[in-house]
């Protein structure tokens, strides 16, 4: 079996955005997404897709991209790399729902090739509740490590540390939502080995509508009122920290003169924040900030 040239890996990426929009549109019932084509003027393109008019998710974006061109110096600094052309690809995804019962979801799988043969892949997939259910977060991680272990069973405790890690948010001393896997620079040797990461990075992408349509359906029904929705508002506003002070992959996609649309597409429609908000002691406000926490073991977390 040949190494699948960045040219084909980019319409596998192409296809599982197909794959993905159709499985949300399905699952909210109601809103369906409307395509945004664009060209970068320094090499490339993509097709960023966001949602519209959903019963369940109120904004959303399932973004395709397949960019390349000189790579600049401030990259090249930061990863450590030699001067060379780069060619970037991937699919990368955040849903923020109507309902505060229903989580916010981040997925991303991308692939990074340059011309004097570095290369390598990268991703992962997070759960972030507005209001954290150890029912859900066992059911999400117990899912996701079914789909780890189908490659390697070191992935799934190796790649859950790195998101505890990667979705800290530093500034505030807490996890971003109840994490998930994150994994960078999976190079190959050979060409089954090539092979194998690709298939693991288009097993997250397929997961990804499986298990955010499961939550849609399940947590769109639990009943909620103004004091709910109000802190969805500052948790969304914790997300909005994360991503612009945080997120490599919005720096990498500003460093290398991205779509600014496409790239913050990840913001919600609303949120905010309130000087030294307090939740009150033993309010369910008060659970989930307390379970905000790095090396949470949620497969043997009492439900």
């Amino acid at each position: 079996m040949s190494r699948k040239t960045k040219s084909e890996i980019a319409e596998i990426y192409r296809q599982m955005q197909d794959h993905i929009c159709s499985g949300l549109e399905q699952g909210d019932g109601q809103g369906k997404f409307l395509e945004d084509q664009w060209t970068r003027a320094d090499g490339g393109g993509g097709r960023t897709r966001i949602f519209q008019q959903g019963k369940i998710i109120e904004k959303g974006g399932v973004a395709f991209s397949e960019v390349h061109g000189p790579t600049p110096d401030k990259i090249l600094k930061k990863l450590g790399l030699e001067k060379a052309d780069f060619f970037a690809t991937g699919v990368s995804i955040v849903l923020h729902p109507f309902s505060p019962m229903v989580p916010i979801i981040h997925m991303n799988i991308r692939y990074f090739e340059m011309d004097n043969g570095t290369h390598w892949f990268g991703g992962g997939i997070d759960l972030t509740p507005h209001y954290v259910d150890p029912a859900d977060a066992k059911h999400f991680h117990s899912e996701l490590k079914q789909v780890c272990d189908q490659f390697d069973l070191d992935y799934y405790p190796k790649f859950k540390a790195w998101a505890d890690d990667y979705f800290f948010i530093k500034h505030r001393k807490e996890t971003r939502g109840i994490g998930g896997i994150f994994y960078d620079r999976l190079s190959a040797n050979t060409d089954e080995q090539f092979q194998q990461i690709l298939d693991f990075s288009l097993a997250v992408g397929r997961f990804f509508p499986k298990i955010y349509t499961h939550f849609m359906q399940k947590n769109s029904k639990i009943a909620f009122g103004a004091n709910e929705k109000a802190w969805q508002n500052l948790r969304r506003g914790r997300y909005v920290e994360f991503n612009l002070v945080w997120d490599a992959g919005t720096k990498f996609g500003l460093d290398t003169n991205g779509r600014t649309e496409s790239i913050l597409m990840s913001m919600p429609p609303q949120a905010e924040w309130t000087y030294m908000h307090e939740p009150e002691m033993g309010s369910a406000e008060e659970f989930t900030l307390s379970h905000l926490k790095k090396d949470m073991d949620w497969l043997t977390y009492p439900e």
